[in-house]
């Protein structure tokens, strides 16, 4: 079993953040773990909850990033990462209060073993946001800690005004965060595959899934993803035999093409005289690199995201994967090396 991802779930109170969360919830065969941190009003669909894994794992106290060394998140992830749960996810749903930048820096440097980093999710009420939130001269600094922005509620803007609400919000953030993947919403439906593995997510089509076909399609008349009820994300997938040169491998995982939120998948490397098989995990631009089980396949690799050209995407894909004959570059095992230290 892999490392679990751990998503901070972070936005202002009425931003939408539960609705996401029940959204997501509601993905088909889904087994997600949920920390809940009770200051200020949630309305988790608990049914949801207890339909996926044991139990959801509530933090009291204050914002999770408030909360002492000893005191609950670890805990409670300790708990949801037990392997006989076999979650997909782990979604942390922090007040509107909380500081993502906190909260992200609490889960990457946690001591539970088998999770990791799954990036923070920053939900943004676009009817309200320049009134509440981003009021000052300088953009708020809590865009820095975002991979992930979703603009939810373009439902309550005028249509004709919704693409430019849209892009003025992601200028402002983009001031702040020039890296970070902004989508737009009406309900909080994004793809629950831009944040997880899905196991039956049409990966490598660029076409929608079954699931996807079921759940909240939109009309076709509505316009871009911007406006859809629901955000499609589309997955391109490359393989290829022997092992990659782990430079040519890194400066596609380092740099993702516009578009792509995430990179997963296996690779091999000629080190020592030895072909090594990692995993790979990439949420924006954070990079995941861990040994690989056994009985992974390599060379294997997806990228999920959303309004990307899919025949660019793949071509670099196909780049990154190119069999690399002899040990690998010394520059890019050293580099590799840094990303498993920092992965730890």
């Amino acid at each position: 079993m892999g490392a679990i991802p751990v998503i901070a779930l972070t936005g202002y109170l009425g931003a939408g953040k539960t609705s996401l969360l029940n959204h997501v919830l509601r993905a088909p065969g889904a087994r997600i773990g949920v920390v809940i941190n009770d200051f200020g009003e949630l309305n988790v669909d608990a049914a949801l909850v207890t339909g996926q894994v044991d139990e959801a794992a509530s933090i009291t106290g204050g914002c999770i990033c408030c909360l002492p060394d000893d005191g609950g998140l670890d805990e409670a992830l300790a708990k949801l990462a037990d392997p006989k749960l076999d979650l997909d996810a782990i979604i942390v749903e922090a007040s509107g209060l909380a500081d993502p930048i906190a909260i992200s820096r609490i889960i990457r440097f946690s001591g539970v073993e088998r999770i990791r980093h799954g990036g923070v999710v920053e939900v943004i009420d676009a009817a309200t946001h320049f009134d509440t939130v981003d009021r000052g001269t300088n953009p708020p600094a809590r865009y820095g800690a975002a991979s992930l922005v979703v603009v939810n509620k373009l439902d309550q803007i005028p249509e004709a005004d919704r693409s430019a609400s849209l892009e003025r919000i992601e200028l402002r953030v983009r001031e702040r965060n020039p890296d970070v993947h902004v989508v737009g919403a009406i309900g909080a439906k994004i793809d629950p595959t831009l944040l997880y593995d899905v196991a039956d997510a049409a990966e490598g089509s660029g076409q929608l899934s079954f699931r996807e076909l079921l759940i909240d399609t939109p009309h076709p008349d509505h316009g871009d993803h911007h406006h859809n009820a629901h955000v499609h994300a589309a997955a391109v997938t490359a393989t290829s035999d022997g092992c990659v040169d782990p430079g040519a491998l890194l400066d596609l995982l380092e740099a993702p093409p516009t578009g792509v939120y995430r990179l997963k998948g296996t690779v091999a490397v000629n080190y020592r005289a030895r072909a090594r098989t990692y995993v790979v995990n990439v949420v924006g631009t954070s990079v995941h690199i861990a040994p690989a089980p056994p009985a992974a396949r390599a060379n294997s690799l997806v990228a999920i995201g959303t309004d990307f050209d899919v025949d660019a995407v793949r071509a670099l894909v196909d780049a990154a994967l190119r069999p690399h004959d002899g040990s690998a570059p010394t520059a890019g095992i050293r580099r590799l090396q840094r990303h498993r230290r920092l992965s730890v």
